[in-house]
């Protein structure tokens, strides 16, 4: 797969807020189509003592949750760790792990923030623009926005608001389990983007396509530190 070139990597803080300002425009809300055939999932793992990030990108088939295709790519960690920047450090090698792709997915999850972004681009959405495809994110914890307590059961959810505006969902993807937090990223919307978060969740918290990207993205990352690099 080949992405698209919309800026240099080489930034400041200053300068990447600006980038995120002005694409920030140009992502799309709409809903994902009714039937995906290929779903990916991405995550990423950062080694501190090596100094580099390291990417997975699984690609599943989506009624079987079969994997078809992975790729595994890192890249020097040139940016620093600023909440709410994170793209810039881990961009790099996400676009790395799909250049390595001979199969394109319909839509991609990611383990990180999509709309709910305080300039509302976060790691799904800019990743969306770059690669031109129907994005998701996925979160483990909320980085801004309030929200109401989801019920208990599978599905649940309620709307994550910032100043009152809807950026995202707290939702209950198994029962009685604490909730994730869904967005958009690119090319999706709420309701689609909690209904592929739901479908790829397959009895744990996570949808497996970025459940299954941590195990082996963090495994890959122990092997190479053993390495020495």
């Amino acid at each position: 797969m080949r992405a698209r070139e919309l800026h240099d990597w080489d930034v400041s803080t200053a300068e990447a807020r600006q980038l995120q300002e002005g694409l920030a425009g140009r992502v799309r809300l709409k809903p994902l189509p009714l039937r995906l055939g290929f779903v990916a999932g991405a995550d990423v793992s950062f080694s501190r003592e090596l100094g580099v990030v390291f990417a997975a990108l699984l690609v599943f088939q989506l009624d079987k949750m079969e994997l078809v295709e992975q790729a595994l790519a890192d890249a020097p960690a040139c940016f620093p760790y600023v909440p709410g920047l994170l793209t810039f450090r881990e961009g790099p090698a996400v676009l790395r792990a799909f250049g390595k792709l001979h199969r394109k997915p319909h839509a991609v999850i990611f383990d990180g923030q999509g709309y709910a972004h305080p300039r509302r681009i976060g790691l799904a959405s800019h990743m969306g623009l770059w690669l031109g495809l129907p994005t998701v994110g996925c979160a483990k914890s909320r980085l801004i926005g309030e929200h109401a307590e989801p019920g208990l059961r599978r599905g649940d959810f309620t709307e994550l608001l910032d100043s009152g505006e809807q950026i995202g969902v707290a939702l209950r993807t198994r029962d009685s389990v604490k909730p994730v937090f869904v967005s958009p990223g690119h090319l999706a919307d709420f309701a689609s983007s909690v209904r592929l978060v739901l479908e790829c969740c397959r009895g744990y918290r996570l949808p497996e396509p970025t459940r299954q990207a941590h195990i082996t993205v963090e495994r890959w990352k122990r092997s190479r530190m053993l390495q020495g690099g």
